[in-house]
Order: C-alpha cells, then structure tokens, then sequence
C-alpha cells in the first residue's frame, strides 16, 4: 500500500479524496488508455512526428499508451504532449512557477481505506494498493503523459501533483463526468460522443444499432466505405460519423423498417443489409463512386442513401426477399442507374445546379423506385 496525505470529500452523497500523489506514484499507478477501434487501426497518437527535435521519447511513450473499445479518452495529441514537457522543463529551471497546480481527476478501480488523524476528521491518510495501473486519468491524461515523458528530469525533486481521486464508480457515471468536463470547453467532437453516448454514457439501442452500422460500413474489407469514416471525428477518412450515426439512429428509433418489431429485428441485420447496399449503390453509380470530382460520397449524399432505405427494405420484402440479400438489393435499385445516373453527382454540374440537399436528393430516389421506368413522372 501506498500512504498518502488527503481530505477527504463530500457531496450530495458521493465521497472522494483530494489527495497529493509524487510523481513516481503517478508514473507507476496510472495507466493510460484511449477509445479506439482495433479492426480500424486507428493510433492511439494524434499528429505526425516533425523534423523539429523533441524531447519525448515517443517510441516508449506510445508503448505506454492502451487502447480498447472501453476506453473514453480521445488520441493523444501528440503537440500538446511535447509543449508541457517544454514547460515542465521551463518551470524546473526558472523555480518560479508550479507545472501542474491545478489537480487532475482520477479513478479507481477498487476501494480505498481512508484511516482520519483523529475521530471524524476530514484529513488523513490514503490508502491506495501500489500496483501497477491501478489508477486512470478522467481529467488531466495529457498533463500526466507529459509528466511521465519528463519522469528522469522531475523524480530527484520534491514534487507533488494535486489529485481529486474518486474509487468504485460506476463505469457509466465515469464516462457521464468525463463529457461534461471536456464537451464543451476543449469541444469534444460529436463524432466521439456518438461512441461514447451509444454504449456507454447512457444505453441508446437506436445510437447503438447506428452505430454498430457506422463501424460496419468503416471496418469491413468488403464494405465500399472501408477505411473512408472518420470514427471518434479523426483520421484520413472524408465522411463524418456523427451525421450518418444520426440518420440511422432516427430510422432504428421509429418504424421504418415495418413496425416496432421488425425495426427491433433489423437492428440485428441492418450490419450485413447497409454494407450490401452500399456495395450495390458503389456497382449502380460506379464512375461517380470511383471518380474524384463527383459529391456521392458527401455526407449528403451518404444521409439521402441512408434516408432511402427503409423504401428499399419495402420493396425487398415485397418480393419476399432476404432483406441483406446482395443481389436482390441490386435489382431493387437497379433503376437508379437509369433515371439518376452518374452525371447527378457530379460537384460542379447537377450537384450543384441544382443546390442538392438532403431531402431533395431523397426525393429523386424515392421516385425512381416508385416509378421505374419514368411513368407517372
């Protein structure tokens, strides 16, 4: 065990500790972790390494770094690392200001035995099992990443690092504390609130359906929008997550795919039907799929697609078909390719003559399945 000075705290009912933890309790008992999709291949570091030197030795530091779906924290911004430790450094020679004088925010895993100096008192001593990880950042991960790559410089001095230390909390109310220290002011993106919100902020089946379909579409090898989402709001992909999780979350919410029973059921193949139904769209408008001055892949495009297919799950089970099944999609929207065409998509001609939105876009695909051949248009 390790004994630490704290106050202990109190309010509405939730106790925690305000406690001072060294710099080497900080080094050995956090662990560091970041939300992350493995099949997707997403580095738990944001930013190129630049041809200026640093001072991180960022191939031990990203090593200490985890990532997993159960995380919440966002990519390390690999910037924001190198200019603490530059200011660490500043503070350590000049001796005129603290480093961290703010405290960071953090959580255990097991209970901790608090033993007071006398009777009832609010001050004491922290008990905190010495092991390895034990501890996680929920506020403060980069100021404590920049701590531990500046570890050599700072363990000869007499260092301390204010903490507010909460144990046994439920992991829903962790995440939940998480987005509201960071939602606003450092502008969490919507796009990480959507993994965060669908699974574990709070349990949403239709954002979790959504995105379940999101990562589906992203992380399939098959899937004509592999590797082409930007999940969590970062990478090299050009789509959003969050406009596309939205749409899908407000079909999975109504009874679009026939009723509150059949949405229920589709959620578990709506996967395999979308991955299939982008397949076929990518086959139908493949020059504009494939071509880079066409608008296809904007997020309006994609949400008008999305916004469509409750009209094509519709018509496949008119025809008493597998809803996910390749080829009957195919030859439900076959009629695409001819009453719509590649040219629709193209940024500086239809596209944007036409001021495409959303809805009108939706429209035009709503028709061309309801009148095939142009009759009655």
């Amino acid at each position: 065990m390790i004994n630490v000075a704290a106050i202990r705290m109190q309010q509405f009912g939730v106790q925690f500790y305000q406690a001072a933890l060294t710099a080497e309790d900080i080094d050995k008992l956090v662990r560091f972790e970041v939300l992350s999709y493995g099949e997707s291949g997403q580095q738990p570091v944001r930013g190129g390494k630049k041809k200026t030197p640093s001072k991180v030795n960022w191939d031990l530091l990203e090593r200490r770094i985890a990532s997993s779906e159960k995380a919440y924290q966002r990519q390390i911004i690999r910037r924001k690392i190198d200019e603490l430790v530059q200011y660490y450094e500043q503070c350590r020679v000049a001796q005129d200001l603290p480093s961290i004088p703010g405290a960071v925010i953090i959580s255990c895993d097991e209970k901790l035995t608090f033993e007071p100096v006398d009777g009832g008192s609010s001050v004491g001593r922290l008990k905190v099992p010495e092991r390895e990880g034990i501890l996680r950042a929920i506020d403060g991960q980069h100021r404590l990443l920049a701590l531990h790559a500046d570890i050599d410089n700072i363990r000869d001095h007499d260092f301390t690092v204010p903490a507010i230390i909460f144990d046994r909390v439920p992991e829903d109310h962790i995440v939940q504390m998480f987005v509201t220290i960071n939602a606003k002011h450092t502008r969490l993106n919507a796009s990480h609130l959507v993994s965060l919100s669908g699974r574990q902020l709070y349990r949403d089946d239709s954002l979790a359906a959504a995105h379940d379909v999101v990562r589906a579409l992203n992380d399939k090898e098959d899937s004509p929008l592999h590797g082409e989402i930007k999940l969590l709001g970062v990478g090299h992909g050009r789509v959003a997550q969050a406009p596309l999780a939205q749409e899908l979350k407000k079909l999975f919410a109504g009874d679009a795919f026939g009723g509150p029973r059949k949405s229920a059921d589709f959620r578990e193949e709506g996967k395999r039907f979308f991955v299939n139904y982008f397949k076929q769209i990518s086959m139908v408008f493949g020059a504009a799929w494939g071509g880079r001055k066409y608008s296809i892949k904007s997020a309006t495009a994609l949400r008008a697609f999305i916004r469509v297919s409750p009209d094509v799950v519709r018509r496949l089970d008119q025809d008493h078909a597998d809803r996910g099944d390749y080829r009957a999609i195919g030859r439900v929207i076959a009629p695409w390719g001819r009453r719509i065409g590649d040219l629709r998509f193209e940024t500086d001609g239809a596209w944007k003559r036409s001021g495409t939105t959303v809805e009108s876009l939706a429209r035009e695909l709503k028709l061309a399945l309801e009148y095939p051949e142009g009759a009655g248009v």
